[in-house]
């Protein structure tokens, strides 16, 4: 730091002498607190490496990551953020393993994850309600309600909770909840088109519109209405170490990702245009990214207060303790779980603004 000038007055030719050398003395710690002034001025701090993965290719779940890599919001909170190419392996096996220290998962994957001992938390929830439903084709008219699925053809993904969600949702209609299954993946929704399969789950802000926009409407059964858990669709999970080791920059980067995911909530069509922008070669179809927008920022991207990437113990504990009375929750070394676990210990609200 530079101190002020000190004025000293003089008197005689010894004074004279002293003021002389006092001179030749201030001129060189002027210049020298000027150079470090100078050098310090040019000093940069370097961003902090954030890597974070998708769970699929980019779409409307992933707006507010884009939203907030081009409106600065990273950068201004001193982070480079790179967005790690999809690929097949779950983003809670490349978060766990440190591959990645962010991505995008699930509650309902997560809590299979966490449970077999993967070094992951929540860190904020993307969507805040089940944002999917099991859909049938809208000019099926046998099908009238979940309890008319018994005897009938799902069209699933393999996961090991499809079956008893699918169970439990039409026993809660009424029925038996005795059906086939079929595994199909992304290919379910050709099959239920074309009359192959009966029933399937699609997210209605996604393939719901995109049945829409064909021609090929669905009509959906929300597993709500018939007594199962709602749950955080979409969240964002971190590597608990490194948030551990760095808490100032695990915090700047949630928070960053909050305010994208809140601009996206107010501003559903510039957010979408956004989303198209940083992604051109992936998302061609304008009017399904942007109906999309507007219906996850009109229906699920805000909490009951109108906060956006909240969680609660109750939420986590719903869909938790149902996988756990299921039996369908195991250890690392495949073990059914025998004691509930901390349903605390899932997710952190520490880091959100």
């Amino acid at each position: 730091m530079m101190h002020p000038r000190r004025t000293y007055a003089t008197v005689g030719l010894a004074a004279s002498s002293l003021l002389v050398l006092a001179g030749c003395s201030s001129t060189d710690a002027s210049e020298t607190d000027a150079s470090t002034d100078s050098s310090a001025s040019t000093e940069t701090t370097e961003p902090t490496a954030v890597s974070f993965a998708l769970d699929w290719t980019p779409n409307t779940n992933h707006t507010g990551l884009y939203v907030a890599l081009a409106e600065g919001y990273f950068e201004d909170a001193g982070l480079d953020v790179e967005v790690l190419p999809y690929n097949s392996s779950s983003p809670d096996t490349l978060v766990d393993a440190g591959t990645a220290d962010f991505g995008i998962s699930f509650e309902s994957s997560m809590l299979f994850s966490k449970s077999a001992g993967a070094g992951i938390v929540s860190v904020m929830s993307v969507l805040q309600h089940t944002s999917t439903a099991i859909g049938v084709r809208a000019d099926n008219d046998d099908i009238q309600s979940p309890a008319d699925l018994d005897g009938l053809t799902y069209g699933g993904f393999g996961a090991v909770d499809e079956e008893p969600t699918m169970q439990a949702i039409i026993q809660g209609a009424g029925g038996t909840g005795e059906f086939e299954s079929v595994v199909l993946g992304t290919s379910a929704y050709e099959a239920l088109y074309s009359g192959d399969v009966d029933f399937t789950v699609p997210f209605v802000a996604w393939e719901g519109i995109e049945a829409e926009l064909r021609g090929e409407p669905m009509k959906y059964f929300y597993a709500t209405d018939y007594g199962f858990p709602d749950q955080y669709n979409v969240i964002v999970i971190g590597n608990e170490s490194w948030i551990e080791e760095n808490p100032d920059a695990a915090a700047a980067f949630v928070q960053a990702l909050q305010e994208g995911y809140e601009y996206a909530a107010a501003n559903p069509d510039e957010a979408a245009q956004i989303l198209m922008d940083e992604n051109p070669d992936v998302l061609t179809e304008e009017e399904l990214v942007t109906l999309s927008q507007e219906m996850l920022s009109a229906d699920y991207l805000l909490d009951d207060s109108g906060a956006v990437g909240t969680q609660t113990e109750e939420m986590w504990a719903d869909l938790g303790s149902f996988y756990y009375d299921a039996g369908l929750l195991a250890d690392a070394d495949g073990n059914v779980l025998t004691e509930e676990p901390d349903w605390t210990s899932f997710y952190t609200t520490d880091l959100i603004d």
